[in-house]
């Protein structure tokens, strides 16, 4: 009794004049795709630049492939500029593994050099043509501004040594200026009393050094399964002494020839009809009009017909 005697008075929130004040959230958000807080910064411009385009390196991880494209925004909608996927890294000879570091690094390559030779700038920036891990910064010494946008990652985490870090650096040594710092690449370590960043550890995983560590690692303590994990790596006559080699050889390989294959359009066999074919309406129109025309026939016959008697 003393607790119903003490209770205080409580608000009722969701009332009607909620209801109707309440506005729905936009429907990516709604389905938790887009964080449209990021989203407003990234494709934010300032007036006074017109209608520049604010380019996006937009980088999407799926469970077997890399999307790295180049966006900008417009009123109707997002416009793809160039883009790159690392199932095209088969056409380089890296045929598995095609979601780690490595293949992220390459995958990055393959976008920048690719949309710089669609820009005809690729001559003007080379980037950086052998791996060492080193910072890069294609806006010094060069006689012009380069291609810049900024690395949208979307919902993904940016911890250290992330995959998706990986796109980004491959982008930076292919020529493409991405505004960055070295915090994020793997070899930073900022527990030291003096934040350091070791740029032979970031040269590694960017060879698939840990890939190879690995492999060996397996292979001595359980042969079968590194047999069964890493079957289509051997398959592929790919092995913890030769990744190396093999990623440095798709390097030069994307340099030499970016471009994209198009595919050339299915041809498909016409099916056969159990019907009959449902008439065009020029098809219609004209038996419509032969109808009249036999109906209007029909009566001046009967016409003259009824004068000759």
């Amino acid at each position: 009794r003393f607790a119903n005697y003490c209770m205080g008075l409580v608000k009722v929130l969701k009332n009607k004049a909620y209801f109707k004040r309440y506005q729905v959230k936009y429907r990516r958000r709604r389905e938790g795709k887009t964080d449209y807080f990021a989203r407003r910064k990234l494709i934010w411009q300032d007036k006074n630049k017109y209608n520049t385009p604010k380019y996006r390196l937009v980088t999407r991880f799926t469970n077997s492939d890399i999307v790295a494209q180049i966006i900008f925004a417009r009123m109707d909608g997002d416009k793809v500029l160039c883009s790159a996927y690392a199932h095209e890294l088969k056409k380089y000879g890296l045929s598995v593994g095609l979601t780690n570091y490595s293949a992220a690094y390459c995958t990055g390559l393959l976008l920048a050099r690719r949309v710089l030779k669609k820009l005809k700038m690729d001559e003007s920036f080379e980037g950086k043509v052998e791996v060492d891990g080193e910072m890069m910064d294609n806006a010094e010494n060069a006689d012009k501004k380069p291609f810049a946008c900024y690395l949208d990652i979307g919902l993904k985490r940016t911890t250290t040594g992330a995959n998706i870090f990986g796109v980004l650096k491959g982008a930076v040594d292919g020529g493409v200026n991405v505004p960055h710092k070295e915090k994020r690449f793997p070899g930073y370590d900022n527990t030291a009393e003096s934040d350091n960043y070791d740029a032979e550890t970031h040269k590694q995983r960017i060879l698939g050094a840990h890939v190879a560590d690995y492999m060996r690692h397996l292979e001595e303590e359980n042969p079968e399964e590194y047999k069964s994990r890493f079957a289509r790596y051997l398959a592929a006559g790919m092995g913890p002494d030769n990744l190396e080699e093999l990623y440095r050889k798709v390097h030069a390989a994307i340099r030499d020839d970016p471009t994209h294959d198009k595919k050339e359009p299915k041809t498909y066999s016409k099916k056969k009809r159990w019907n009959r074919a449902k008439n065009t309406l020029k098809q219609r129109k004209a038996r419509v009009a032969q109808l009249k025309q036999n109906f209007q026939y029909k009566i001046q016959k009967e016409l003259i017909d009824d004068d000759d008697e």
